[in-house]
């Protein structure tokens, strides 16, 4: 039973960092990157679709993503929803192909990247957190329903931390790898 918790709470806390991990992968770092474009929605006959799901994304290079739309009716619209969105970015259109630059990242910019980065970091913490508190409270229960003894109890929530602290760990270093990606570009 304490080993089906502690599985179940590792893979709930894999699963958080997980999340916060493909959260800031959408944050800027002034390389061109195609999941940059992935929280775009466009307008398509009537309702809001994902950009990925109208068009191929690509990096050209370094600073500039290449929007291959699959509709070329779509094109206007595709530049619409770049355009108006809150990354701060210019499209322009070539044919079929629709280029967006990447303006280069101002120190300030940085900063500011940074500490969002930080705030999602500190809420993956939480989370892990959160799943080590639910361990514990479902510990405390088989202590409390007499399935097992206090020994067990406190051996149990001692390894829910040690698993806790190494997502913890994982969170900080994830936090860590994206603020160098940010500084060193």
């Amino acid at each position: 039973m304490i080993n089906e918790i502690k599985k179940d709470a590792q893979s709930r806390m894999e699963k958080s960092v997980e999340a916060f991990r493909d959260h800031i992968s959408k944050i800027r770092t002034g390389r061109a990157q195609p999941s940059l474009l992935d929280a775009i929605q466009v307008e398509y006959y009537g309702s809001p679709t994902p950009l990925r799901q109208l068009a191929n994304v690509v990096a050209e290079d370094a600073r500039t993503l290449a929007v291959t739309v699959f509709d070329r009716s779509l094109i206007g619209a595709v530049e619409k929803a770049i355009l108006t969105s809150d990354l701060g970015l210019n499209p322009s259109s070539a044919g079929t192909t629709i280029r967006v630059p990447l303006p280069p990242l101002t120190e300030e910019r940085r900063r500011d990247l940074i500490k969002i980065v930080k705030a999602e970091a500190e809420q993956g913490k939480v989370s892990v957190r959160n799943v080590r508190r639910d361990a514990n409270d479902q510990i405390k229960a088989l202590l409390k329903d007499k399935e097992i003894s206090e020994d067990e109890e406190r051996k149990a929530q001692d390894e829910i931390q040690k698993i806790t602290d190494v997502f913890i760990k994982k969170v900080d270093e994830v936090f860590a790898d994206k603020e160098k990606e940010l500084l060193d570009f």
